[in-house]
């Protein structure tokens, strides 16, 4: 039988209409969706079928939702085909998508927790304050090294993203982050983009916002999930409940090692990645990571249905 991980987006792949045609088709997706509607106290389908955008990118919005999208395409995916995942990873916020699928939280909980997060988030730093920016063409090491050399705790910059080969994101202070735009294409990077974000994440100025959210992972119930899941602090599986509530609390101050990530899913013996919910962000940078890696992207049912037919091919 062929191995496949389920990887879970995180903020930057929600739009409005997202998974229209997944919800519409799958009734354990819509399921997911009103029982995020019942406890946040929002019509979360509507809200996410047809906006507004602008309420739709608030961070205390966009981060439940995804968790929701994510939760929902994976329980759509299981309902349709039975097949199960043998490792799963979550990029960000998607670390917790991962963690409702593999039976180590329930949805309900995560909602609570991904709810406390982006309130956590969005307090640490007065918007305005913070900026985060993506770097084109320089190696880790090159990013890393001029961070070192240019950060101060008046003016914090520091890589929190590793993507994808020659794909890093960088946050901190939002002058400082403006000032590396300029300094790290003088240092021969391709390209650096501003991205439209209020939230410096991944970064130490996250950390107001870990000690508020600590409490709350600790405290709240979780047991040992079913199939292993790569968490983004050390891009490593934990066989351990508070090791993985450690590692989960780590994460909001901490840089994303997604191509790690990745790589640990290939020696496992992964040969796909499906993508569970909207967008193909991850498959995209996927393609940069290893290409020996298949992705699939399955945030309608043709991107399900893709999938499937990859499972029962012969190989």
């Amino acid at each position: 039988m062929k191995s496949f991980a389920a990887v879970f987006p995180g903020q930057g792949s929600q739009s409005v209409g997202m998974m229209e045609s997944l919800v519409s088709k799958y009734p354990k997706a819509k399921e997911v969706f009103q029982q995020a509607s019942d406890i946040m106290g929002l019509d979360t389908l509507t809200l996410t079928q047809n906006g507004p955008a602008e309420k739709l990118n608030q961070t205390t919005i966009t981060q439940p939702l995804l968790l929701t999208a994510g939760v929902a395409c994976y329980e759509a995916f299981i309902s349709e085909t039975g097949f199960k995942p043998t490792l799963m990873a979550g990029h960000s916020l998607g670390e917790y998508s991962a963690l409702v699928a593999a039976g180590a939280l329930t949805f309900q909980e995560a909602l609570k927790l991904v709810i406390a997060r982006a309130e956590a988030m969005q307090s640490a730093v007065p918007i305005g304050e913070g900026a985060m920016a993506a770097v084109i063409g320089l190696t880790d090491e090159q990013i890393i090294d001029w961070c070192a050399q240019n950060t101060s705790n008046e003016a914090l910059v520091s890589p929190v993203n590793f993507n994808a080969p020659g794909q890093v994101v960088i946050a901190g202070h939002a002058h400082a982050v403006e000032k590396a735009i300029p300094a790290l294409k003088e240092v021969g990077a391709k390209r650096v983009l501003a991205l439209p974000v209020s939230v410096p994440s991944h970064c130490a100025l996250m950390h107001p916002a870990t000690q508020i959210l600590k409490p709350k992972i600790l405290k709240a119930p979780m047991t040992l999930p079913c199939v292993p899941v790569i968490q983004n602090v050390d891009a490593s599986s934990h066989e351990d409940v508070e090791r993985i509530k450690g590692a989960l609390i780590e994460q909001l101050s901490s840089p994303v090692r997604w191509v790690s990530s990745m790589h640990s899913l290939a020696q496992h013996g992964v040969q796909a990645i499906f993508e569970m919910g909207p967008g193909q962000v991850l498959c995209g940078l996927q393609k940069r990571i290893d290409k020996t890696v298949k992705a699939f992207a399955l945030g309608s049912p043709e991107g399900i249905n893709e999938a499937l037919h990859w499972l029962n091919e012969d190989d």
